[in-house]
């Protein structure tokens, strides 16, 4: 059964007029429901009962999240809640509902407060929606004491009263510092006034690095050619194939190849690499401050 959601006030204004429940009617409903899938029944119970999501919803606005997208989230909490009731145990519906409500507000708060994952555990959930509660309860009984908190006492305190590690009340003091901003926004309220993301530093390379490593580029490529050019067709081909391919290839499959034995292929490769060094050594007073530098 889908929620008919229109704005807050009409929907407000619908769940007040709504029918009040007996805990008998109320009873036979969750029956109906549970045991014959009557969604007339279901209607009837989600209905009667939307003002207290409502209400709940209410106490959210606070986290700064649409008040129509709390009250679907109420509304969807309290759907779950007439799908798991058992009528069998003897308690009412309202009283059963009041957990599921709860907890799907939250779970939506805790998913839209930030980019940046809030928190998952059960620890974490109490702690960010009582943190500033007992902050301001511990803050009061010791200015009511005489006693002076500074900021890692008072983190203290708060973990020992919320049950949860030190670092999770830094953790979560950062978070609860302000939910995220859009690095679109203007620094003013001037609307010609930079963004914010004007003012992060650009960490791509600069004309001049792009410049220099261009150069330094083509200046090793020329040495490379010219050290090439000291071998002979087969030692420029075993070059070419072991150490300038993308996927590198094995002794082994040049020899099969070239018809020599995997050593051979080996060996040429060494003698290869040792023409080159001599070469690049004639021009080592060049090479050697290209790479001091």
């Amino acid at each position: 059964m889908a929620l008919d959601m229109g704005s807050d006030q009409n929907l407000s204004r619908r769940a007040m007029r709504a029918e009040l429940l007996d805990a008998e009617t109320e009873l036979r409903l969750a029956y109906a429901w549970r045991d014959q899938r009557d969604e007339e029944a279901l209607h009837r119970l989600v209905t009667a009962y939307m003002r207290l999501a409502i209400s709940m919803a209410a106490k959210f606005k606070r986290y700064g999240a649409p008040m129509n997208d709390l009250i679907q989230e109420a509304g969807l909490g309290l759907m779950k809640a007439a799908d798991k009731f058992d009528p069998d145990r003897g308690v009412r519906f309202s009283t059963y509902a009041v957990w599921w409500i709860k907890a799907s507000i939250q779970d939506y708060v805790m998913r839209n407060w930030s980019m940046v994952r809030t928190g998952s555990t059960s620890s974490q959930k109490s702690l960010f929606f009582n943190m500033r509660r007992v902050q301001a309860r511990l803050e009061r009984e010791a200015q009511a004491a005489g006693q002076s908190l500074d900021k890692h006492q008072l983190r203290q305190m708060i973990a020992t009263e919320v049950g949860v590690p030190l670092h999770d009340v830094e953790m979560m003091e950062g978070r609860l510092a302000g939910s995220d901003y859009s690095l679109n926004a203007t620094q003013s309220v001037d609307e010609d006034g930079r963004e914010w993301i004007d003012a992060l530093e650009d960490d791509s390379a600069q004309a001049s690095e792009i410049v220099e490593a261009n150069h330094d580029t083509a200046q090793l490529r020329d040495w490379l050619i010219m050290a090439m050019q000291a071998l002979n067709e087969r030692e420029r081909f075993i070059v070419r194939e072991r150490k300038l391919r993308d996927e590198p290839r094995t002794l082994e499959s040049l020899g099969d190849e070239l018809g020599l034995s995997k050593e051979r292929v080996r060996q040429l490769e060494a003698a290869a690499f040792a023409k080159m060094r001599k070469t690049l050594e004639a021009q080592s007073k060049e090479v050697r401050s290209f790479f001091a530098a």
